[in-house]
């Protein structure tokens, strides 16, 4: 008994040195990084997070560009600007892939835009820029949805009769409402429960993301699915969502006229009958409700946790909020509804937005790309199907593109006259071929939203409450910890 034992432990030890000199034959033709383990990779060293403060000290030992190993699969990092920009957009093609890894695969099968590759990818993409166009995305019409949304937040907020309240679940609703408008045409009410389950689920599938969850159930998915809370909760919120929509999806069909385009999901239906008998086309069902899961996942979730950082940052920075209500009442009073146009005319008001966007930084690393074939980033090798970690976090702090990087500062995008100007190092939407597809719209939304209601309230901090904390609570996105203040009318 003893013997066998023996053996085992032997085979055991025998395999993991094995694995160990294995990992340092592959390490070899890849940038350098730390050393990695066997069975975990460097997840020890990361404490099962890729977190940024980490990447940082790393970056500072290995260089701009490292290896970090996820199991047994390489990653490679880019840290800073000049990493970020060069090994995005030199090799762009090459670079433009989505790693296939198991978490990723529950939560699209391999459809939709965000986690697709290849043709298919390309033609999702390349619909849905031109659809989001043809919808007024960037044009009055869009506008229009966009103001009627931040009418109805300034309503709610006006009942609350300038008492304490903690500002997430109506700016969710608002940031919700925009994207329900654009796919189902249509919003939804603030009582209504699928509405409330919709959010909830969207905000348990972006927490799953980089949680200590998921590192576990990449290595060993089918114990993870059967006893981690987590996961079967993420698990029930996909089922949920898809359900939701495919409700939506068959609402439409019924209803449907070939020439009153309306929304998103219109256009699409109408893409499936042109398409019809296409062997080259990816145009189908499946696709139509993955495109619209992904357009939820990334339009809500980033959006709504901008605004809420950006009202914390107003209560904190009392004479940056005055400054701002000072420049839109002389430039454009309480008269009309703010247009994405008046920020060229508010140069002080959109540098604070994009300053709100650099500071709270709330996606530090942009999500995963993948070499399609061997390549090379800033003369490193990189073989083909080569996880890319691209920092945001690294970009948006660089010291050397930043001048006070560390403090909340809308100088950064100011010139000596005040005016706005636009700096390279700016790149939230992350970049290259696969930069966010609900750019524009992002940036429409949190402009209109902030100035309509910066013009419409004074937001402080509740009676007796001197200081708030401005940790961010770590996960998929960086969000402020919970926090209450009190909308004033103006």
């Amino acid at each position: 008994m003893l013997t066998a034992s023996v053996l085992l432990v032997s085979f055991v030890v025998f395999l993991l040195v094995l694995q160990f000199l294995k990992l340092q034959w592959i390490r070899r033709r890849l940038p350098p990084g730390p050393t990695p383990y066997p069975l975990f990779g460097n997840l020890l060293q990361m404490n099962f997070q890729i977190h940024h403060e980490i990447l940082k000290k790393m970056a500072k030992t290995h260089g701009n560009v490292f290896t970090l190993w996820f199991l047994n699969t390489p990653m490679v990092v880019l840290q800073g600007f000049h990493a970020v920009k060069e090994g995005l957009t030199v090799h762009a093609e090459d670079v433009a892939g989505r790693p296939l890894i198991k978490s990723f695969h529950i939560l699209t099968q391999g459809n939709g835009v965000m986690f697709s590759n290849g043709r298919l990818w390309k033609q999702q993409r390349r619909f849905g820029l031109a659809t989001l166009r043809k919808m007024g995305v960037g044009k009055k019409d869009q506008e229009y949805r966009l103001q009627e949304e931040a009418g109805h937040l300034v309503e709610y907020l006006k009942k609350t009769n300038g008492k304490p309240l903690d500002p997430t679940m109506p700016v969710v609703h608002t940031v919700s409402n925009v994207i329900c408008s654009v796919i189902f045409g249509h919003r939804f009410s603030k009582d209504d429960e699928n509405f409330h389950r919709l959010i909830e689920s969207i905000d348990t599938i972006t927490a799953f993301g980089n949680s200590i969850s998921f590192f576990i159930y990449e290595m060993v998915p089918w114990l993870a699915r059967r006893l981690l809370a987590p996961c079967r909760d993420t698990v029930s919120s996909i089922d949920f969502v898809n359900n939701l929509l495919a409700k939506e999806l068959e609402s439409h069909k019924g209803k449907r006229k070939s020439d009153e385009n309306q929304d998103f999901i219109d256009y699409y239906l109408d893409e499936i009958d042109k398409t019809k008998g296409d062997a080259d086309a990816t145009y189908d069902e499946e696709n139509l409700i993955q495109t619209i899961f992904d357009l939820f996942l990334a339009g809500t979730e980033t959006t709504a946790t901008t605004l809420r950082w950006a009202l914390l940052y107003m209560v904190i920075y009392p004479d940056i909020q005055a400054k701002v209500q000072k420049e839109l009442d002389a430039v454009l009073g309480c008269s009309h509804p703010i247009c994405y146009e008046d920020r060229k005319k508010l140069p002080y008001t959109n540098a604070v937005v994009h300053e709100i966007q650099r500071y709270s930084n709330i996606v530090l690393i942009a999500l995963p790309r993948q070499s399609m074939k061997d390549t090379e980033l800033l003369g490193f090798p990189v073989p083909k199907n080569t996880i890319i970690l691209a920092n945001i976090d690294s970009v948006l702090t660089d010291p050397g593109k930043w001048e006070t990087p560390d403090q909340f500062n809308p100088g950064h995008f100011l010139d000596k006259d005040g005016n706005f100007v636009n700096r390279e190092a700016f790149l939230p939407f992350s970049i290259g071929h696969r930069v966010c597809m609900g750019e524009l719209l992002a940036r429409m939304e949190l402009f209109i939203v902030f100035a309509t209601l910066l013009r419409a309230f004074t937001f402080t901090l509740p009676e007796g409450v001197k200081e708030v904390s401005t940790k961010l609570v770590f996960g998929s996105t960086m969000k402020p910890p919970p926090y209450e203040l009190c909308a004033i009318p103006r």
